[in-house]
């Protein structure tokens, strides 16, 4: 298991580090020249393209918080054979920007000295990741330690900018501000929609965060006001400094601006910010992209060389040399241009299938899938979210659409050849395919894993109570006539049951049960009743619970029982007796228990619900 080391903090700087990139630094040059000052709303439309991603994110990662982030939602949504397309398509896209950031640290060096060449901006570049990898591998805490330091320095150099800059502005500079019409205020925003790419990137490492259901969506909003509103002041400030030929002509626009009204110093503090940027970039994206090999290999897609744990530091130290290995490789001998364009498909490719992945674990109905946040305006947005989003994959043009459909063939075919022999998973969907045809599908694979994650997440120790009910018996009864039943009927049942778990003689059992009913009725709430009675022996307890859709009839009860939870103790269990009368009592008053309970679709989903009811617990952390 990963270390917990992250906090609110850490969060809020590895995603707005990983998007306060070239989106700032470079793109606003391409995007003034395409556009002009009507850049500015490009950004934010840009930024509000991300919301519908972040928002399913936010979601599945409170509900899963798994390393892998993406890759883990839509493995455990859509299967092994879509989840091999959407790791291998996470780890790659975020490979990429994160050796284009490198690349990006030698060019802004130029600055410093125009004479460096082609091959010594590579060998800066593989430099710098080589000391990541080792950051990285040293522990996640120390990385975000790094990460925190990188972007405050960086926040507080872009408002210096901006506070000093906004003095200097002339207006008429913003005139006419869509010299070009708006289809290229539109086309812009697709441009720079991978600056905030960076922003979905904190789920990859969601196993590491303290609190995740606060911590990272709060983190993730956090970061995508403070950037948004960074990127519009930033890009305001830089149009009313820089005239039109000098904007669209420099690759370092921010540098250029910041001379106008400081001069030489003020081009290399804006420099000296782009590298720290570049540089929480990459810091960022080794860290998420290892994990994302981490968790494939973890679920067999990948050898089990990539989950190996560093024992001293915790951290997966093989998926963080492999993929520094592959980064060196790229920076070193191939082209960027049209991988990068590529590497910003897969991501839109990626954010359609976050959103489906969604959609599928809301309407499995699954009882484990129990998120700390949920996204508003369900299915609407996920809807409209994968419709634009197939959009502007089709926009993109015909090679990053050609080498994307060359990529999901081999991501396919990996699977076919190395990973389906080693998977036996069933995916939400066909929970969801259950539903529909109403066929019995389904094992209890993946709603026994997400109950597992809800107790990992929430750090619940799990109690006596909890360890009786995973082996007690569940009885989902369906009366044989169209009659309702009575709670005779129902208690001989019962008693049949418990004489064999008990050894007890059956019609003793029932008798006692009869004998309780008649002294008070043990219905306690509409629907709800707890028969409890006193056996001889020695430590002896245990549950029987009972689920009838039609209806059972008690005595002088004028409203239908649905729910019963039968105790069976020895006079010795008296103190526990009380404590499990107490437990269901607390899970009974949850929120929707009566329709939930209604709603399972079967004895396992009816324990599921129990098992990760709220309650106080002896021992919960």
């Amino acid at each position: 298991m990963l270390k917990k080391e992250l906090g609110l903090l850490d969060i809020f700087c590895i995603a707005s580090g990983a998007m306060i990139s070239s989106g700032i630094f470079i793109l606003p040059a391409l995007a003034y020249a395409k556009t002009g000052p009507a850049m500015i709303i490009s950004y934010i439309l840009a930024g509000i393209l991300i919301l519908p991603a972040m928002l399913a994110q936010a979601e599945l990662t409170t509900a899963m918080p798994k390393a892998g982030g993406v890759y883990f939602f839509i493995e455990r949504s859509m299967g092994a054979p879509i989840g091999s397309i959407g790791g291998l398509a996470s780890w790659f896209s975020l490979s990429f920007k994160s050796a284009f950031a490198l690349v990006g640290i030698g060019i802004f060096a130029t600055l410093i000295n125009p004479g460096i060449t082609e091959a010594q901006i590579k060998l800066i570049a593989v430099g710098c990741c080589l000391f990541f990898m080792f950051v990285n591998i040293i522990g996640v805490k120390q990385t975000g330690r790094f990460q925190i330091a990188l972007v405050l320095s960086l926040i507080g150099i872009l408002l210096l900018y901006i506070l000093r800059g906004f003095l200097f502005i002339q207006p008429n500079r913003f005139t006419p501000f869509v010299p070009f019409g708006w289809v290229s205020v539109f086309a812009t925003a697709g441009l720079v929609f991978v600056s905030f790419g960076g922003l979905t990137k904190i789920s990859c490492v969601a196993e590491e965060v303290k609190n995740p259901g606060r911590n990272i969506p709060l983190g993730m909003f956090l970061a995508f006001c403070v950037v948004i509103i960074l990127y519009a002041a930033v890009v305001f400030v830089t149009v009313g400094l820089l005239d039109s030929a000098q904007f669209s002509n420099s690759l370092v626009p921010l540098s250029l601006g910041a001379s106008t009204f400081m001069g030489n110093p003020g081009g290399i503090i804006l420099a000296i910010a782009a590298l720290l940027a570049f540089i929480s970039t990459a810091n960022a994206g080794i860290l998420t992209a290892s994990r994302n090999s981490l968790a494939m290999s973890r679920d067999s897609l990948l050898p089990k060389i990539f989950e190996r744990i560093n024992a001293r530091s915790k951290t997966p130290h093989f998926s963080i040399i492999f993929t520094t290995a592959f980064m060196i490789v790229v920076i070193l001998f191939l082209s960027l241009e049209n991988l990068v364009k590529t590497a910003s498909t897969l991501m839109i490719l990626l954010f359609m299938f976050v959103n489906l992945s969604l959609i599928i674990m809301r309407e499995s109905k699954i009882q484990g899938y129990r998120p700390k946040f949920r996204s508003p305006l369900y299915p609407w947005v996920q809807i409209l979210a994968i419709l634009g989003y197939g959009f502007l994959i089709f926009e993109m043009g015909r090679v990053p659409l050609s080498i994307t459909a060359i990529f999901i063939s081999c991501g396919l075919a990996w699977y076919l050849l190395y990973a389906r022999k080693r998977v036996n998973r069933q995916a939400a969907m066909v929970h969801v395919i259950e539903r529909i045809t109403a066929r019995e599908l389904v094992d209890a694979t993946l709603p026994d894993e997400l109950r597992g994650i809800i107790i990992e997440r929430d750090e619940i120790v799990e109690d006596r109570f909890d360890h009786l009910i995973k082996k007690c018996e569940i009885l989902d009864y369906e009366p044989p006539t169209a009659a309702m039943p009575t709670a005779e009927s129902m208690f001989k049942i019962v008693a049949n049951i418990l004489s064999r778990r008990l050894e007890i003689d059956k019609k003793t059992l029932f008798d006692l049960f009869i004998e309780r009913e008649k002294q008070t009725s043990t219905v306690i709430a509409p629907g709800l009743a707890i028969p409890h009675i006193i056996i001889k022996g020695v430590a002896k307890f245990d549950i029987l619970i009972v689920r009838c859709k039609k209806g059972i009839i008690f005595p002088d009860t004028p409203q239908p029982v649905h729910t019963i939870f039968v105790l069976v103790g020895s006079r010795d269990e008296r103190n526990f007796h009380l404590r499990a009368l107490a437990a269901i009592a607390q899970i009974a008053q949850g929120k929707n228990f009566d329709k939930r309970w209604l709603d399972a679709r079967n004895a396992e989903e009816l324990r599921d619900i129990i098992l990760l009811a709220e309650r106080k617990r002896i021992g919960i952390k």
